[in-house]
């Protein structure tokens, strides 16, 4: 029992906190951290860079399932067939391009096996829309991380300024409105809450406030999350 690997899956809607209490509380437990939206963002990176309109889904399928996706432990570095494209996938065109490819069920069939294998490995911290309820559906911990819909608008506009992009709430407020609609209503796989997650709200809350609320619930449901292996 004390060498089972634990899986801690973080869903929630975008600009949520979601990517940045997962590093954190990754870091803390000495898990992996695994990033699914850097995974199918770096299949649009593939598909923009080769010319494939986003409703050929037979070839960004296929690229999906020919992707060699590796996350870089403790760095968040990721790399696509080799190389690195940590940056090239934060940008705004490939971020509204992954938000329609993860809508392709065969791309997403593909991303879930790749994730598993990365499970397979270790004890993981993973977020993302499908993790607890589709992904690992039985995973020990399984955490919604919700926000109200205007610091969600302020936190994605903060992380475009930070990255020297232009932010604009307006046009970022209409972007998140219609992620959270395809994400939610999409055919395969649409984000909502497990049964058995506990909704964690991070509205109004310090990063290291939501880090701590995240942490208890790990250590009651795995007893000690410092007792099993990495």
């Amino acid at each position: 029992m004390s060498h089972q690997r634990i899986v801690v899956a973080i869903d929630g809607p975008a600009g949520a906190g979601k990517s940045t209490i997962a590093k954190s509380v990754a870091a803390r437990l000495g898990f992996v951290y695994i990033d699914s939206g850097a995974m199918y963002r770096a299949v649009a990176l593939w598909a923009l860079r080769a010319g494939i309109a986003d409703h050929d889904t037979h070839k960004i399928e296929q690229l999906a399932r020919e992707a060699d996706i590796t996350l870089e432990a403790g760095t968040q570095r990721v790399h696509l067939n080799g190389e690195d494209v940590t940056d090239a996938i934060r940008e705004p065109d490939v971020a509204a391009a992954a938000s329609k490819v993860s809508a392709i069920p065969g791309v997403r069939r593909a991303m879930v096996a790749k994730q598993r294998e990365l499970a397979a490995t270790g004890s993981v911290v993973m977020e993302g829309r499908d993790i607890g309820s589709v992904v690992f559906p039985d995973a020990r911990v399984k955490i919604f991380l919700d926000a109200p819909s205007n610091e969600r608008v302020e936190r994605r506009s903060k992380e475009l300024e930070r990255r020297g992009l232009p932010s604009d709430p307006d046009g970022t407020a209409r972007d998140l409105a219609e992620r959270d609609h395809r994400d939610r209503t999409r055919a395969e796989a649409p984000l909502m809450q497990a049964p058995d997650a506990i909704y964690v709200d991070s509205g109004g809350l310090s990063i290291e406030q939501v880090e701590e609320q995240v942490l208890k619930i790990v250590r009651e449901r795995t007893a000690n999350g410092k007792e099993y292996s990495r």
